[in-house]
């Protein structure tokens, strides 16, 4: 605690001697520097310490539990709750949680997922919701609990849903290279139109998380909806790839979701030059990412569930769903 406190005053007189010599220098930029450093030389969070790889000699049936490139994919029965909450409770963590709103999809799903977010998502950590919309009127009243802050910002409306689809990976880079890389350790895109049902934790947290996809978990990689357009940045040949993610969730650390959404941006526009659009938009250009970067996280469907499909024995307890469709009213929309 002692050397905490030396290297904080140390930061301020250095700070005072920079504005008294004029130059220019950013307070804030430092205090990043020096958390920086500080994660760095913190003892790192062990797999053995939260993850259980084995199979219970109870279970009535089998789950992947790992990848082929050692990635654990975390199920409900795969973590150890207190271990984790044992050792984020020395290392504090904050985290970032990004949401869309755009259109009727504004009132027709923002509340409920705030509300449910509110309740579940990160449960006594230091969470902050960044809300992109285009339209103040229509946001919500939410009262948050402790430790949580809403931060709203406004984005332009794009024609079509596919266009905000295609957006959305170009407006996150921003966001996160402008401000939420400064304010938060971790970060998670998620679509508005889930509603958070279960706890929903530190066990999700890694440096880069990819979330099975509900209805293709069990599909081997020639059978998944692959963009096959051999044209397109998002293109996946036939018989390669490892699983195929949903882009209703992902993260991971603020500077691994930075590289993400460029990336995917950066596909896009050039698909966009080229008058290509990907089969599953910015979805098929993540997919895209993660079969060349390999995500070190992957969440089972529990994480995100469609109610409208019949659990299947390895799906215990959903933590977050698929809202109701209306798709007539969706249509009206665009």
């Amino acid at each position: 605690m002692r050397y905490k406190i030396l290297i904080l005053l140390l930061l301020m007189l250095m700070s005072l001697y920079a504005l008294y010599r004029e130059y220019h220098f950013s307070t804030k930029k430092l205090w990043m520097s020096y958390q920086c450093w500080s994660l760095k030389n913190e003892p790192e969070l062990q797999l053995l310490n939260w993850f259980n790889s084995t199979y219970s000699v109870n279970s009535t049936h089998v789950r992947m539990r790992a990848t082929n490139w050692l990635a654990p994919i975390v199920w409900t029965d795969t973590y150890n709750e207190s271990g984790l909450k044992k050792y984020y409770k020395k290392h504090p963590v904050s985290v970032g949680l990004i949401v869309f709103a755009v259109g009727r999809y504004l009132w027709y799903y923002l509340q409920n997922f705030l509300i449910s977010a509110n309740t579940f998502f990160m449960v006594d950590q230091r969470v902050i919701i960044y809300v992109m919309l285009d339209d103040f009127s229509y946001m919500p009243f939410v009262s948050l609990n402790r430790r949580r802050t809403l931060k709203i910002f406004k984005i332009k409306r794009e024609r079509r849903w596919q266009d905000i689809s295609m957006m959305r990976m170009k407006i996150i880079s921003e966001h996160i290279a402008d401000h939420i890389q400064y304010e938060v350790d971790y970060v998670f895109c998620m679509d508005v139109d889930q509603i958070f049902k279960a706890s929903y934790g530190l066990e999700a947290l890694g440096d880069s998380i990819a979330q099975l996809h509900t209805y293709w978990y069990k599909e081997s990689p020639h059978k998944v909806p692959y963009e096959r357009n051999e044209l397109s940045e998002a293109y996946i040949p036939l018989g390669e790839g490892d699983f195929y993610y949903h882009a209703a969730v992902f993260g991971g650390t603020a500077t691994q979701v930075l590289k993400i959404t460029k990336e995917c941006a950066k596909g896009i526009m050039n698909d966009k030059k080229h008058n290509i659009e990907a089969i599953w938009h910015d979805e098929s250009h993540l997919n895209k990412y993660f079969f060349l970067h390999k995500p070190t996280k992957l969440l089972s469907p529990e994480f995100c569930w469609d109610l409208r499909k019949n659990k299947t024995p390895d799906i215990e307890t959903v933590k977050l769903y698929w809202n109701f469709k209306n798709y007539e009213f969706l249509r009206h929309e665009v």
